[in-house]
């Protein structure tokens, strides 16, 4: 199995790691199957609705690391809207691919930006169904 230097990077140099306090969103996904769990938090000015922090903790493979890592850089800075447009194909071409095995694993790392987004929309006492979507355990 052949990882980018991205991947590798991205693995042994993880960005954003830890939690975040008083967070605005929390959101936790994981796959069973596998045993990949991530833990996405999120600081939302509430002005701007931009990301102004995300961190991550993953318990999994270099692969679930790597696209947790990885999703955290992409959203980092952006507005929600932006946010909730994030799609695992565009974790896994930021990383310069993923080996086929390992795709769920970007799936993982969608689906944790979207529960930390849910979460935050229940905190505001909005519905998040209608603008987040439904949450689904990924697949292997």
């Amino acid at each position: 199995m052949l990882y980018s230097e991205k991947v590798m990077d991205h693995f042994s140099n993880p960005r954003n790691v830890g939690e975040i306090e008083d967070a605005d969103g929390v959101g936790e996904i994981g796959n069973a199957k596998c045993g990949d769990i991530m833990k996405m938090y999120l600081k939302i000015d509430p002005e701007t609705k931009v990301i102004t922090d995300a961190k991550f903790k993953t318990f999994g493979c270099g692969a679930a690391v790597a696209t947790s890592s990885m999703a955290t850089e992409l959203i980092k800075g952006r507005s929600i809207d932006d946010a909730l447009k994030l799609t695992n194909d565009a974790v896994v071409e930021a990383l310069d691919g993923l080996p086929a095995v390992k795709i769920h694993c970007s799936v993982l790392a969608e689906q944790a930006v979207r529960s930390a987004l849910s979460d935050y929309y229940t905190r505001q006492g909005i519905d998040p169904l209608p603008i987040v979507g439904e949450i689904k355990e990924p697949e292997e």
